[in-house]
Formats: C-alpha cells, sequence, structure tokens
C-alpha cells in the first residue's frame, strides 16, 4: 500500500477544515473487510482493512435514497468499484472524517451513515473516477445519488478560523522590565509509514499524523 501517498492525501483532504490535528491509524483487520472508527475526543480515526480483499472490489453503500412500497420502505443497494487497497482505505477515511465534521458542526451525529456514504464516494468518483452501480452491476446516474448539499451541511465546520471575527488587539500595558527573549521556533512533526518529516508549524490548517499498527 502506498501509504506515503496516503498521508499527503489525507492532509489535503482535512486541511479546508477545522478539525486541528487528526491521528490515523491503518492496521489489518483479523477477518472483515474493511471497517473504521471515529473517536471524537482526541480525533483519533481507526481504520482496518482486510488482508484477503481481491481488486476490483465492489463495496456495498448506503448511496441509494429511500424507496416506500406500500407502508414500507427499503434502500437498494449500490456499490461502489474500487481499484486498489488505498481507495478501500481513502473511502473510509473520508466516512469517518464526515463523521467529525458532522460533530463539529453541532449537527446531530445519529444516521449520518448514508450523508457519510456520500462525502466518501464523491471525492473518489471526482478524483479517480471510480463507478457506483447497482444491483444489476449497471451504471448508477450521479444525481441519483448525489443529490444532498454535504458542504452546506457541515458548513460551521469549515475552517471556523478564518471565517471568525477577529478581534481589535488590546493596547499593551507599560512594562518597565525587559521582554523576553522570544522562544526558538518550533515544528510539527509528521510522521507516515516509510517516512518522517519535519515541517514548520501552521496554525491554521489542519495538521495529521499517520502512524503505522
Amino acid at each position: 500500500m502506498p501509504t506515503v501517498d496516503l498521508a499527503d492525501l489525507f492532509e489535503a483532504i482535512v486541511s479546508a477544515w477545522a478539525v486541528g490535528t487528526v491521528t490515523v491509524r491503518v492496521r489489518y483487520s483479523r477477518g472483515a473487510d474493511f471497517s473504521g472508527t471515529c473517536y471524537y475526543a482526541g480525533r483519533r480515526i481507526y481504520i482496518n482493512l482486510g488482508r484477503h480483499l481481491k481488486y476490483p472490489y465492489a463495496m456495498g453503500t448506503h448511496l441509494a435514497r429511500a424507496k416506500t412500497v406500500g407502508r414500507a420502505w427499503y434502500k437498494p443497494l449500490y456499490r461502489i468499484r474500487l481499484t486498489d487497497d488505498r481507495q478501500v482505505v481513502l473511502f473510509v477515511f473520508l466516512h469517518e472524517i464526515y463523521h467529525l465534521l458532522v460533530k463539529l458542526a453541532r449537527r446531530n451525529t445519529r444516521q449520518k451513515e448514508s450523508m457519510c456514504d456520500r462525502f466518501a464516494a464523491r471525492y473518489l468518483v471526482d478524483r479517480f473516477g471510480v463507478e457506483v452501480v447497482d444491483e444489476k452491476k449497471k451504471p448508477v446516474p450521479r444525481d441519483v445519488w448525489d443529490f444532498q448539499d454535504l458542504d452546506g451541511f457541515v458548513a460551521a465546520a469549515h475552517d471556523r478560523r478564518r471565517a471568525a471575527p477577529t478581534k481589535p488587539p488590546r493596547a499593551p500595558k507599560p512594562n518597565p522590565k525587559p521582554a523576553p527573549k522570544p522562544a526558538p521556533t518550533t515544528t510539527t512533526q509528521r510522521a507516515a509509514i516509510g517516512r518522517a518529516a519535519t515541517e514548520p508549524a501552521r496554525p491554521d490548517a489542519a495538521q495529521l499524523m499517520l502512524f503505522p499498527i
């Protein structure tokens, strides 16, 4: 798995959102095809990937709109065709990131699986041209499953630091004591599987740390 590339993609995805530092752990599962968990406290995401997966992999999703039949309702099963393990990990990561954005936007976090899947599928379709198919393996038109304003729903979490009005600075109080020497510039470590890099700290950008397990 090209994990160095994954680290760059992860950071690019969250850089426009005020999520702070996100810690992502990617590891192989004990049997499941894949799974993901987002812990709001500490902003940690755990991703499990099955070693046994064969590609292309048709991942089942909650993309479909609910349909009513009499007094009952159901959702058709739409699948997204992923070409490698990187795309599976990206889908799970994007799904969990949207859960975090819903929380940061102070929205109700319950029953958001479909929205999270649409957020993930939208990115993969736009960037990699992956295909969404129905139960008969026929392509599903985008407007059938991508019908929500996902960005607008979590707009309150969209880089609040830029949108927040700034207060005028207070006038400094007279201080007869000499000014202390400035502290040395700090750096932010960003670790990835097979790579460690150091770059200047950027308080207005999301930082991401990727650790192997």
